[in-house]
């Protein structure tokens, strides 16, 4: 039993995110208002950070994480960093879709109550991001540096475009579009999973370079369908009035491939910097 780490700022940290997850769906599962697809996410968030959490902890108290073989740092800051984005999440969309009209007595409370617990756990993991955070000139996991941080947040943000998708695709462009996210998703996903193996630094060739280019082949074909998507999509749905939620989730995906297109931009930057700036400092 590792007990120097029991007054360490990480872990208290930890601590404090085990209880606010924790006391989060323990509110809203005792007046049962999760009983759609949005309160059943909001669930599967708290629930999995409180799981996960509380794994890590005992691993790390225990000392048994060193026999696991995985990166450890990398995963701590993986999972940190999905953790945040996931709770961000929720506490906008459970309070928006539970909170929303009237609400009042002892039910309104407890859901009012466990969104204020999801706000604070959010702010708990960003925290823990940031002190996590690769520092310049420190030697440390890639999953904690600002391009690793990046693949998690696009892998994510892909994620979300993959659950407003369609069932049908009806022109070439929105074709297009559904393969470039499905690459890059595949490609980031891949480089997070092969970097908390370990296996990443063994593959051949120039790993670096690997990462700039495809970086910059995913920033080239983002920049195609923040064009494409919105021409073709809504030249498919015209009516918002009629089809009110489908329009809403064209919106959606559109806002957030800018927002991934930006991601990849900046990862792009971040890595260029990193392998022909600081190494050669």
């Amino acid at each position: 039993m590792n007990f120097r780490n029991l007054v360490s700022p990480l872990l208290i940290l930890r601590f404090f995110q085990i209880f606010l997850s924790c006391t989060a769906f323990s509110l809203v599962a005792s007046v049962g208002m999760f009983h759609n697809s949005y309160g059943a996410w909001s669930m599967f968030t708290w629930i999995l950070a409180f799981i996960m959490t509380t794994l890590i902890v005992v691993l790390e108290l225990s000392g048994f994480y060193n026999a696991i073989p995985i990166s450890w740092e990398d995963f701590t800051s993986a999972f940190s960093m999905l953790a945040s984005l996931m709770l961000f999440t929720t506490s906008i969309m459970y309070p928006s879709v539970y909170l929303s009209g009237e609400c009042s007595g002892h039910s309104c409370a407890c859901r009012g109550a466990a969104t204020a617990m999801s706000i604070l756990c959010f702010f708990a993991y960003a925290i823990e991001v940031g002190l996590t955070r690769a520092k310049p000139g420190e030697i440390s996991g890639f999953l904690s540096t600002v391009p690793g941080l990046l693949k998690v947040f696009e892998a994510y943000v892909a994620c979300i475009i993959f659950s407003l998708l369609p069932h049908s695709y009806p022109y070439a462009g929105l074709q297009w579009s559904v393969a470039v996210y499905s690459i890059c998703f595949i490609i980031t996903a891949l480089i997070i999973f092969l970097t908390i193996g370990r296996l990443l630094a063994r593959l051949p060739g120039n790993i670096e370079k690997f990462l700039i280019g495809f970086n910059i082949l995913a920033v080239l074909m983002y920049i195609t369908v923040v064009v494409i998507w919105p021409l073709y999509y809504f030249r498919w749905i015209t009516n918002r009035d009629l089809y009110r939620l489908a329009w809403d989730n064209g919106v959606g995906i559109t806002i957030l491939t800018c927002i991934n297109f930006l991601a990849y931009a900046v990862d792009l930057g971040y890595s260029f910097k990193m392998v022909f700036f600081t190494v050669q400092a």
